[in-house]
C-alpha cells in the first residue's frame, strides 16, 4: 500500500475488515426480484438496518408513479417498490453520491433461488454480483471512511432502488436529485470484466410500446372495409429496423395482437428498444420512430399511439468523467490492484447520473460474472479489494483531489 497515508491506511484495512460476506450471504438468501414487492420491502428493511450505521437518517420513499402499455393499448399503473435514500452532512465542503439497486432479475417463481460454493471463494447465487455483493462494498466503504478523522471534510446521500433491473422509472427522479451539487459518483454495479475492469462509455436505452388500432372486418365476406393492424405493426417493424446503424442499435422485440383467423385484426402492440450512441444518435433514433409511425399511419389508414421513450441517456466519457476514471486508477495502483476500463453496450444508473452532468464510475461494485443467468457468481476476495478501493477514493476526493 505505497503511499498511502496513515489515515488512508487504517481506513481501507477497516473496509476489508467488515463482514461483508455474512451480509452477502443474507441478503441473496432473500427474493427480491423487480416485480416481487414483499421480497423487495424486505430487502428495504435490510438495507435500512445495515445502512443505520452511518450518521445519516435513512428514509424509505415511495416510487414516481408509472404506467405501462396492455397489450390491449391500455395503460395500467407498474407497481414498484420503495426507494432507500441516505443523507449524511449536507453542508460539508465535498459532495458525493452513492448508488445502487435492491431488484434482482430473478422473480419469486424464478428456479435460481439459492446459494452454492462452485469453488474455493466463487459463491454462486442470484444477485450476490448484481448487485448485493456491491451494496456491501458501499457500506464498508463508507462505515471505513466514517471511522477516520477525514469524515468531516466529505458530505454524500445514497441512494438503493427498487427498480433498477426495469429501467428506474419509478426512481429516476430521486436519482436526479439526489446527484444535484455532487462532485462525483460512484455506483456499485459489478465489473465489466471478472478481471475489475471498468465499464466506461455507455450507450443510451429507450424502450417504446407502440399501440397500432385499426378496424376489424370478415376476412371473407368484406375484409377491404378492415385495416389490418397486424401489417401495420409488421411494416412498422421493418422500418425501424432500417434506421440502425453503427451508433443506433434498433431491436423491435415483440409484436403482441391478433384475432382469429376469420377476423381482421384490428389492435397490435409493437415493442422496440432503441440505443444510440450519443445525443445526436439519440436525437435520430427519435426522428426515424416519428417519421416510420406517421407513414404507417397514413398509409395503412390507422392510429398509432407511441408510450415510453429513452429512460437512458447516453454516457460518453468526457474529461471530468476521464479524470473520474484516472482517480480510480491511481487508487487501485496504491492498493496493488490494475483498473482499467472499456466501452459497454450495458446501460444502468450510471446513465442517469452521468446526464446530470456529474462525473460517475458506475462498476466500482464486485468482480464476478454470469450476471441475469442461473450461473451468476461473486469472487469472494473482491469484497474487501473493493471495499479498499471506494475507501480510498472517497478519501482522496474528500481531501480535494483534482478531477
Amino acid at each position: 500500500m505505497r503511499g498511502l497515508s496513515k489515515i488512508e491506511e487504517t481506513a481501507v484495512k477497516r473496509a476489508a475488515a467488515e463482514p461483508m460476506l455474512d451480509q452477502v450471504q443474507q441478503w441473496a438468501a432473500v427474493n427480491s426480484g423487480s416485480r416481487n414487492l414483499a421480497g423487495l420491502a424486505e430487502m428495504a428493511r435490510l438495507y435500512s438496518d445495515a445502512f443505520a450505521a452511518l450518521p445519516g437518517q435513512v428514509r424509505l420513499l415511495d416510487p414516481n408513479p408509472v404506467d405501462a402499455m396492455q397489450p390491449d393499448g391500455s395503460l395500467s399503473e407498474l407497481r414498484h417498490g420503495q426507494n432507500m435514500h441516505v443523507k449524511v452532512r449536507p453542508d460539508a465542503p465535498v459532495q458525493l453520491l452513492f448508488t445502487g439497486h435492491m431488484d434482482t432479475v430473478y422473480a419469486v417463481d424464478h428456479p435460481f433461488q439459492s446459494l452454492s460454493w462452485r469453488e474455493d471463494g466463487i459463491l454462486n447465487g442470484p444477485g450476490v454480483a448484481d448487485m448485493k455483493g456491491g451494496i456491501a462494498v458501499m457500506l464498508a466503504a463508507l462505515k471505513a471512511v466514517e471511522a477516520s478523522e477525514a469524515a468531516a471534510q466529505v458530505g454524500y446521500e445514497v441512494v438503493i432502488n427498487s427498480d433498477e433491473e426495469v429501467g428506474s422509472a419509478g426512481s429516476a427522479a430521486l436519482i436526479a436529485e439526489a446527484a444535484r451539487g455532487k462532485r462525483a459518483a460512484l455506483t456499485y454495479e459489478p465489473s465489466a470484466l471478472p478481471d475489475g475492469t471498468l465499464a466506461g462509455a455507455r450507450p443510451g436505452s429507450g424502450n417504446f410500446s407502440i399501440f397500432i388500432e385499426g378496424r376489424s372486418a370478415h376476412a371473407g365476406r368484406n375484409p377491404e372495409d378492415g385495416r389490418n393492424a397486424i401489417v401495420a405493426a409488421a411494416d412498422l417493424t421493418l422500418r425501424l429496423a432500417k434506421a440502425k446503424g453503427p451508433r443506433l442499435s434498433v431491436n423491435p422485440a415483440r409484436i403482441e395482437g391478433g384475432s382469429p383467423n376469420n377476423v381482421v385484426p384490428d389492435r397490435a402492440v409493437l415493442r422496440v428498444n432503441m440505443r444510440p450512441a450519443t445525443i445526436d444518435d439519440q436525437g435520430r433514433g427519435q426522428s426515424a420512430l416519428e417519421a416510420a409511425v406517421a407513414m404507417v399511419a397514413a398509409e395503412h389508414d390507422v392510429r398509432v399511439h407511441v408510450h415510453g421513450g429513452f429512460g437512458r441517456p447516453p454516457k460518453p466519457i468526457d474529461g471530468e468523467a476521464q479524470k473520474l476514471f484516472e482517480l480510480v486508477q491511481r487508487c487501485g495502483a496504491e492498493l496493488g490492484q490494475q483498473i482499467g476500463w472499456r466501452a459497454s453496450g450495458g446501460v444502468c444508473d450510471g446513465n442517469n447520473i452521468a446526464a446530470c452532468g456529474v462525473p460517475v464510475v458506475d462498476t466500482v461494485g464486485v468482480r464476478g460474472g454470469a450476471i441475469h443467468s442461473t450461473d451468476e457468481y461473486l469472487i469472494v476476495e473482491s469484497l474487501a479489494e473493493r471495499a479498499q478501493l471506494s475507501a480510498l477514493t472517497i478519501l482522496r476526493l474528500a481531501s480535494g483531489a483534482t478531477l
